[in-house]
């Protein structure tokens, strides 16, 4: 099978037999064998039974419904799952994304060697409101990621099928797929500007917090991606710095306070200087971040590694059953 076409959705009955039959009439018009996987991520209008209607049409099509609204994630995760073309496709369901451009993104995976190929969505038509926190968002999210993509949350991309099936999606992770991929070894990410189409049909289901949980879900991939197999490497280099700087200035205090009493000179109890109580909460918390280390080790070692680490590929010898040769 050539392509795979996962189209997670949420109350979007209007736009499904368009966005359907555009979809095959480009994949007929390119001679590509597909499947398209519509993931009902606990549609509360029709959506559902527009499917189940849509899949007597066109025997491509695979349906699979939440029994509730789970995200965009949740959704994507599933349909990486059922997956089965060589190159995996996602887009929206709100025909903001062009199929126009699916031969496109298929040609540099197969073609140029793409693990993973972003749409990147150059001229928009989102209101100022999105467009500004989003260019942000992006700009942040190359710093701490360094893979350098315009539109990391363009819903339209494309992935090598064995990309799909080495990265988990949770939470709201589908707008750091790239930063999951690059972990997980994939690292030839592309980029391609795609057509962005104006709303249709309905309304936008995402508001203004998901610039909020995009930028606390960044911080919580970059670590987890980071620091999953070594968390005392994060806990013990900040836990070490608060300790030595609570140890070394306890003992300047004592230090100070020798020195005064010798040279007769006047001074403060040491329990009666702010700079004390200072050092008593960095060493504390020092501590507390070794503790947090350890038991962090504690819990990767009992963990199952066996999923941890992707093999490429494997060379093995040949095995036979005949006997030894007689000379």
């Amino acid at each position: 099978m050539d392509i795979s076409v996962i189209v997670p959705l949420f109350n979007e009955e209007e736009s499904l037999p368009e966005l359907t039959a555009w979809i095959d009439r480009v994949m007929k018009a390119n001679n590509f064998i597909y499947e398209l996987i519509m993931v009902d991520d606990g549609s509360k209008d029709r959506s559902w039974e527009i499917v189940k209607s849509l899949r007597g049409q066109y025997p491509a099509i695979q349906g699979i419904k939440f029994n509730r609204n789970y995200g965009k994630s949740a959704a994507l995760n599933r349909g990486f799952a059922a997956a089965h073309g060589e190159v995996v496709i996602t887009m929206d369901a709100d025909l903001q994304d062009s199929p126009d451009e699916i031969p496109g993104l298929y040609r540099k995976i197969v073609e140029e060697g793409f693990d993973l190929v972003s749409g990147w969505k150059e001229k928009r038509y989102d209101p100022i409101s999105k467009t500004i926190p989003s260019k942000f968002f992006n700009y942040v999210t190359r710093k701490l990621s360094g893979i350098q993509l315009n539109d990391f949350n363009c819903g339209l991309k494309a992935y090598r099928l064995e990309v799909v099936k080495s990265v988990q999606v949770y939470g709201e992770m589908h707008r750091y797929i790239p930063v999951l991929a690059k972990w997980a070894g994939f690292s030839n990410i592309g980029e391609q500007v795609v057509q962005h189409r104006a709303r249709k049909y309905g309304e936008t289901k995402f508001g203004l917090e998901r610039f909020v949980h995009g930028f606390l879900d960044l911080l919580s991939v970059t670590f987890v991606s980071r620091f999953k197999k070594k968390p005392m490497h994060f806990f013990g280099v900040f836990g070490t710095l608060s300790f030595m700087m609570g140890f070394f200035t306890t003992l300047y205090l004592i230090f100070n306070k020798i020195y005064c009493l010798y040279q007769h000179m006047p001074v403060r109890e040491i329990v009666d200087q702010p700079l004390f109580y200072i050092a008593l909460v960095a060493v504390v918390i020092g501590m507390q971040l070794f503790l947090a280390g350890f038991i962090s080790e504690l819990l990767v070692m009992k963990n199952d590694h066996s999923n941890d680490y992707l093999v490429a590929d494997v060379i093995e010898n040949e095995v036979t059953t005949e006997g030894p040769v007689e000379g």
